[in-house]
C-alpha cells in the first residue's frame, strides 16, 4: 500500500486570484526559478536541481503538476477549491517508489514549511 498525505489550507483570497498566484509562485518562491519554453520550471533545491511542470485547469480549479529531482518524481494533484471570499488549498503527496519511507517523513517537514510560505505569497496584496 503507497503511503500518502492530503494537506489543505484555507487562503483569503478569491479561487481565481488564488489559482493565478500559485500559478505563478516559482518564480517569487525560488529566486532561481526560470520557466522553459515547454512549460517546466527548473530551479535549484537544497538537493539539488529540480524542475517542475502544472497541468492546469482553472476552470475546475486542477492545479495538479509533475515535480522531479534527482531523487525522485512526484505525480501531484493540487485543487484550489472556492469557499465565498476563500478559498481551500487541497494536495496530495503520494510517496514515489524511490524514496524511503525515512526520506518521505523528511520531504512532508520539508514541504510544510513550503506551503507556509505559499499560503503567505498568495495572501500578499498585489
Amino acid at each position: 500500500m503507497k503511503r500518502s498525505r492530503t494537506l489543505t489550507f484555507t487562503v483569503e483570497k478569491n479561487i481565481g486570484d488564488a489559482f493565478d498566484a500559485i500559478l505563478n509562485a516559482p518564480s517569487k518562491m525560488m529566486p532561481d526559478a526560470k520557466m522553459s519554453d515547454d512549460g517546466w520550471w527548473s530551479f535549484v533545491t537544497p538537493r539539488g536541481p529540480a524542475k517542475l511542470k502544472f497541468h492546469e485547469n482553472k476552470s475546475l480549479g486542477i492545479l495538479d503538476h509533475l515535480y522531479v529531482d534527482k531523487e525522485s518524481k512526484w505525480s501531484v494533484p493540487m485543487r484550489v477549491v472556492s469557499s465565498g471570499n476563500e478559498s481551500e488549498v487541497i494536495i496530495t503527496l503520494i510517496k514515489p517508489d524511490e524514496i524511503t519511507d525515512a526520506q518521505f517523513n523528511e520531504r512532508m517537514n520539508e514541504i510544510g514549511q513550503v506551503f507556509e510560505n505559499l499560503k503567505r505569497l498568495i495572501e500578499k496584496p498585489f
